[in-house]
């Protein structure tokens, strides 16, 4: 019933949290309304026709996703495994899918095989929201401006920005390339966007924007068949066939994004996590993705 409950906060109906945790609509409000009885509280303001939490059940979600945290461990803290089995969630932002994150996973789960770690992409923001609200175990995201209260940031890699233009683009003077060309943005609802847009802005650069998309690798094909120039970060880990693209400084004082493990501060995976924190500092070590290389990262 604690997890129907999370479901309903983590889907936001009671349909949606049914599917989720494979039951039926009705079964769904007859647990909820069980738990009101066997608790005597009102979680649910039922006036509107989609029921919403009252502050008392907003807290008692809260309370709930810690006590079926220290459920679901009680079998590994007894055999003192420390979490080093079982299932570790992982967000990833997507610059890290063909690089850091399947170097440092594919380390992590050749050391402990018993340890299944499941992967799903996003951008900083909301997989900081997914991580606070218990939905994954953690998150390597870029650094945000302040990291959330009561989570833990593990630095792994910090990354320059650079621009990316087409073999053929004549010049090496970044500034007058982003004037002179189209610009590809990266999308400013990630932490690298607001940060290319806070650097154009301080240079006092105009863009003509052609585009504006989320993924790194999307963008690196729009600048090779010459739709324009880039702003983009550096991979820590480098793809093992990258695009032929020219990739030019941006200078001295070049804004740098810098990426990292967050976790919740009262996380009961912390091996798990330590373990995977030390793979992904290895991987940037590395700074290839090389199948072969896998048993090097530790």
């Amino acid at each position: 019933m604690l997890r129907t409950l999370i479901a309903v906060d983590d889907h936001g109906t009671f349909s949606a949290a049914a599917g989720a945790v494979f039951v039926t609509h009705a079964a769904v409000s007859q647990q909820m309304k069980a738990l009101e009885a066997e608790w005597d509280v009102k979680l649910f303001d039922r006036s509107r026709r989609t029921p919403v939490f009252t502050p008392v059940g907003r807290a008692m979600v809260a309370r709930a996703r810690q006590v079926v945290a220290d459920y679901d461990d009680l079998v590994p803290s007894v055999l003192g495994d420390g979490g080093l089995s079982g299932e570790l969630t992982l967000g990833v932002v997507p610059t890290t899918l063909t690089g850091l994150a399947p170097l440092a996973v594919s380390a992590l789960r050749q050391a402990y095989p018993d340890l299944q770690v499941r992967l799903q992409g996003g951008l900083t923001y909301a997989l900081l929201r997914m991580v606070e609200r218990g939905q994954l175990d953690a998150a390597v995201v870029s650094r945000p401006a302040l990291v959330p209260q009561g989570h833990d940031w593990h630095a792994v890699a910090a990354e320059e920005l650079q621009l990316l233009a087409a073999e053929g683009t004549e010049g090496d003077d970044p500034v007058e390339l982003l004037r002179s060309h189209p610009f590809i943005r990266f999308s400013r609802d990630a932490v690298v966007g607001a940060m290319i847009e806070a650097w154009l802005q301080e240079k006092g650069i105009v863009v003509r924007e052609a585009m504006e998309l989320e993924g790194l690798d999307a963008i690196s094909s729009m600048v090779l068949c010459n739709m324009g120039v880039a702003i983009a970060p550096r991979r820590a880990v480098q793809p093992q066939q990258p695009l032929p693209l020219r990739r030019i400084p941006l200078g001295p004082d070049a804004p740098v994004r810098h990426l990292g493990l967050v976790c919740r501060a009262d996380s009961t995976k912390t091996r798990a996590i330590e373990a995977l924190v030390a793979r992904l500092r290895g991987a940037v070590a590395l700074g290839v993705l090389r199948p072969e290389g896998i048993s090097d990262v530790v």
